[in-house]
């Protein structure tokens, strides 16, 4: 694909359609498309699976026909892509990339992280190449290159700040006898003044390396910006320090040497770069999450190829190959255990001290620790597929995503610097024409005070740093954001609605009770229901079969077994015809079950979930079973309330069983009986109230309500689909990680809105006081470049905070 690629005019859009099984299926996306308005033209080949849209980009984008693509119940192939960019010195330039990647044909969005100094961009692979982008950013003035690895970054990182001290440093050393000078000249100071140094070419000499060799990033950014149509932090040190510069030059020149400013302009550069200096050294210490989960994995592991052990790098395992791990060694990747047995400490991921025992057939995870015994596993996840490479891709992810309070940050920074340079030329005028009539080196001081001491760096680095610090706190604390939008969402919540089963309670449910109410014995009643039960995949159905095992029941293999979702299921055993549910199955096969009434009513208020068993369309007994609620639920619980917030149970239980474990975790709000497809609809119900709500879950059937929700939370511990579907995941499985989340939430937000008033109250003070002349520029400069170095130290004292 050419490199040369338009920006969006109104042209053709080229989809990558998946899920079509016929040619009806084409038909029905070409139509729908066709219906749009914007939409000039649409054909969809079937054969190749690709859909060509000639479209008005006034009217219509290509998101919107992404969308409708979605809602007629297909799926469009889009891909992600990370470029690290270089050469960005403030919010304008990464607003500036951001603008331009988003112009591009088959960009649908593009964030650019000035902090993290990244781009995610989400694109059609059939419309547009990385190269294109790559070449896009390149046009703006910027490098750009596709995302390394934490590793490749950190050494990157470490090349930055060593490129910085050695600017720094060859800075210093030319500008410190032109300080020296500025010093001498106040008759106050009583310092000694060299001869050699009143000369003018000497500091002319000193200064010139400092403007133009040290200091020719600022014009290389500024030229680029300029060319490009916008400003940026380059343009305004650019004409800040030229003007002092070229002012002196001409003076020299002229024979008017009383007073030169060759010091101001050279001070002015070294203590930016000073700045940019630490500033590169604290978003350092941002990331610091990011190498914490990167420390945490094993180098090498010792695998059996051939025959033969060998050790070899972690990175060259692949899957299927049989690992050895021995006592006190980090478990290298993800796998199952083919023979052994030992204790492995997974407190790294679910925050449990106690270790899990592990035998033939356990699961074990990559940069766990085997504490006693050693264990042969087979490699079933390797590299990027491991869960610690997950949890890390998800973190990364959140770190460089966009919060929507940033928006008001990137509009004002869109607008800062032209309007800093107004404000400079009209101080100029101001005081040569009417303050200090006829003084232009004083008019010319004040408005170089103006136009360096305004910092749009402290406005861009105000919610991105928070963000990362943020998500870098709640990974420590097992708690996933995938994005600054779930971080900032979290505080505004008022409502938690609490999936039951796996979520409160442990997700175990054991076999209790058999209640036999016909002519049938209580043994032959439960194997038959466990016979049947064996095909679902439920945990109640599977209480039922563990506990047929324990009474070494002969269970047989069920026919024409069918789950029924929210009602039970049916199945043929030995050929008898079975119904297992709810009292609302047996009123849908018209089933008498009333004198089961008593017995169901007591079970129920002990808080177990009992069954109803049918055999060939009579009543024979109850099954029951109970789930254990976990330690931490009512603590958790209470938590939630003293935070203000309103807390809901939502189960597929009858309403008896879910207020008896309402009853013992404390919550009073209950949604009982409610079929899986319900809870999205319960969670629509609250949010139709004006509530802001965060659904928790761990199980598949909850992976719609999560997706529906403010803030889908899912249990760790649960299915890989809710985790899939949820906002935030907490990995260490307890009700008590959600307050710790809100709490996060909450503290975050507050330290970004510090850092936002901050940067704007520094420059709605340090430009007014800079244009009144209480400042001299090189005080200016070097306030503008500690600005956003407090800026984000205020971001890392969210590592400190207690949750």
């Amino acid at each position: 694909m050419s490199t040369a690629v338009q920006e969006k005019t109104g042209s053709t859009a080229s989809l990558k359609i998946e899920g079509m099984t016929c040619a009806a299926c084409a038909n029905r996306i070409e139509k729908g498309l066709a219906k749009l308005d914007g939409v000039e033209q649409a054909n969809v080949n079937f054969a190749l699976e690709k859909a060509t849209v000639v479209y008005d980009a006034d009217k219509i984008n290509l998101q919107d026909l992404q969308k409708k693509v979605v809602d007629l119940g297909y799926g469009v192939s889009i891909d992600k892509l990370e470029l690290d960019i270089t050469g960005m010195t403030c919010a304008a330039c990464a607003n500036r990339i951001e603008k331009g990647l988003n112009k591009l044909p088959g960009v649908t969005q593009a964030n650019v992280n000035l902090a993290l100094e990244r781009a995610t961009v989400q694109y059609n692979p059939g419309e547009i190449s990385a190269a294109d982008m790559i070449q896009k950013v390149k046009d703006l003035g910027y490098g750009a290159a596709l995302h390394k690895d934490a590793e490749q970054q950190e050494d990157s990182r470490e090349k930055e700040i060593r490129r910085q001290k050695l600017r720094f440093t060859v800075s210093a050393i030319l500008s410190l006898p032109l300080l020296y000078t500025m010093f001498a000249h106040f008759g106050w100071s009583g310092v000694y003044m060299p001869h050699v140094l009143m000369n003018p070419w000497v500091q002319f000499a000193l200064a010139t390396p400092v403007q133009f060799v040290i200091g020719w990033p600022f014009y290389r950014g500024a030229y680029k910006a300029l060319k490009n149509g916008s400003a940026n932090m380059d343009v305004l040190v650019a004409l800040g320090t030229s003007a002092a510069y070229f002012y002196s030059l001409a003076a020299i020149l002229t024979g008017n040497t009383e007073k030169l400013y060759f010091e101001t302009s050279a001070i002015l550069i070294t203590l930016i770069i000073l700045g940019k200096l630490f500033e590169a050294v604290a978003k350092g210490r941002t990331s610091e999450a990011i190498k914490k989960l990167m420390g945490m994995q094993a180098k090498t592991a010792l695998v059996v190829r051939d025959g033969k052990e060998t050790v070899i790098p972690v990175e060259e395992v692949l899957v299927g190959d049989t690992v050895i791990v021995k006592p006190g060694e980090k478990i290298p990747v993800d796998g199952v255990v083919l023979s052994g047995t030992s204790a492995v400490d997974e407190s790294m991921l679910t925050g449990e001290s106690v270790p899990v025992d592990k035998t033939t057939g356990g699961s074990v995870i990559g940069s766990t620790i085997n504490k006693n015994g050693s264990l042969t596993f087979k490699a079933t996840k390797v590299g990027k597929d491991t869960a610690l490479a997950q949890i890390i891709r998800v973190v990364e992810q959140a770190q460089g995503s966009k919060a929507p309070i940033q928006r008001t940050a990137d509009v004002i920074s869109g607008i800062f610097v032209p309007i800093v340079v107004g404000i400079a030329i009209i101080v100029f005028f101001i005081w040569y024409l009417a303050v200090d009539a006829g003084n232009f080196t004083h008019a010319l001081e004040n408005a170089i005070a103006v136009l360096v001491i305004a910092c749009p760096c402290a406005l861009g680095l105000a919610t991105p740093t928070s963000i990362m610090v943020g998500t870098g706190k709640g990974a420590e604390l097992g708690i996933l954001f995938k994005g600054g939008e779930h971080l900032e969402a979290a505080h505004k919540l008022n409502t938690i609605i609490l999936d039951k089963t796996g979520t409160i309670t442990k997700g175990e449910p054991a076999l209790t009770d058999v209640v036999v109410l016909a002519d049938i014995p209580a043994d032959k009643l439960l194997a038959l229901a466990a016979s049947a039960e064996k095909n679902s995949e439920h945990p109640l159905a599977q209480a039922i079969v563990n506990g047929a095992k324990e009474k070494n029941l002969d269970l047989s293999q069920s026919e024409q077994f069918e789950a029924i979702p929210g009602y039970g299921l049916s199945a043929t055993v030995y050929g008898r015809k079975l119904f297992i549910g709810t009292r609302k199955l047996m009123e849908r096969e018209q089933i008498n079950a009333s004198n089961a009434q008593a017995s169901m009513e007591r079970l129920e208020d002990e808080g177990k979930t009992a069954m109803l068993v049918a055999v060939d369309g009579k009543l024979a007994g109850i099954v029951a079973v109970a789930d254990t609620v976990k330690e931490s639920s009512r603590q958790a619980i209470a938590k939630l309330k003293e935070l203000g917030l309103e807390v809901v149970m939502i189960t597929g239980d009858n309403r008896r069983t879910a207020e008896a474990i309402g009853k013992q975790v404390g919550i009073s709000e209950i949604r009982a009986e409610v079929l899986p497809e319900g809870k999205a609809k319960e969670v629509e119900s609250f949010k139709a109230q004006g509530k802001k709500v965060a659904m928790v879950g761990d199980g598949v059937n909850d992976a719609p309500a999560l997706a529906t929700a403010d803030v889908g939370m899912a249990i760790g511990t649960g299915t890989d689909v809710a985790m899939e579907a949820a906002d935030v995941t907490l990995m260490r499985g307890e009700l008590t990680s959600i307050a710790d989340a809100i709490s996060l939430s909450h503290k975050t937000m507050n330290n970004i809105k510090q850092n936002l008033f901050w940067a704007l109250f520094y420059n709605s003070i340090g430009i007014p006081v800079a244009a009144a002349g209480l400042l001299a520029p090189w005080v200016a400069g070097a306030a503008m470049a500690f600005s956003s170095v407090s800026v984000v130290l205020n971001a890392l004292r969210l590592k400190r905070v207690k949750i």
